[in-house]
């Protein structure tokens, strides 16, 4: 198939003096996303040459621990049900949505 169309995500970070992250706002025309304002970036892209995963993890200065937490978790959440959606993989699927459940608790993120 020939690509018929392309679309481009875009991530603008402001950085400081000691380039450390001020201001993170990303751009999806697509999405309808414009110059939305974010306070963490967490980015997978897989090298099929080396098998190897290349990461972006960015946050600014004012992120606030409880926020990270609660974004972790999410992310961690986000992840098992992309996990099962490309593998098909039930049990190992339930078992990381196990983990995440163990991780909100440690946290404090869910009240028993």
């Amino acid at each position: 198939m020939a690509i018929v169309h392309t679309s481009e995500i875009k991530f603008k970070v402001g950085l400081d003096e000691n380039r450390v992250p001020e201001e993170i706002s990303w751009n999806a025309q697509d999405g309808g996303i414009t110059e939305e304002a974010s306070k963490a970036i967490m980015l997978s892209v897989w090298d099929h040459k080396q098998k190897d995963t290349l990461r972006m993890d960015l946050w600014t200065k004012d992120m606030p621990v409880d926020e990270m937490k609660q974004f972790f978790h999410q992310t961690l959440v986000s992840m098992a049900d992309t996990f099962e959606r490309a593998t098909n993989d039930d049990k190992m699927s339930a078992t990381m949505r196990d983990f995440c459940d163990y991780f909100a608790e440690k946290l404090e993120l869910i009240k028993k």
